[in-house]
C-alpha cells in the first residue's frame, strides 16, 4: 500500500491527529460518560474468573 516507511508514518500520525481533534470535540459529559464505562469493563474484568474446560470428544 505504501511505498516506503516515511509515508506509513506520516499517513499515521495524520489519522492520530484525527482522532486527537475529534476527542477535543466531544463535551465533558461525553467524555466523563465514556470514562465511567471503561471504568466499570475494567473492574467487571478485574473480578472475572476465566476457566477453562478441556475439550471433549
Amino acid at each position: 500500500m505504501y511505498n516506503n516507511k516515511e509515508n506509513a508514518l506520516q499517513s499515521f500520525s495524520e489519522s492520530e491527529i484525527a482522532l486527537l481533534k475529534e476527542g477535543l470535540s466531544r463535551t465533558f459529559k461525553e467524555r466523563f460518560e465514556m470514562a465511567t464505562r471503561l471504568y466499570k469493563i475494567q473492574q467487571t474484568l478485574k473480578k472475572a474468573k476465566i476457566l477453562h474446560k478441556p475439550f471433549q470428544k
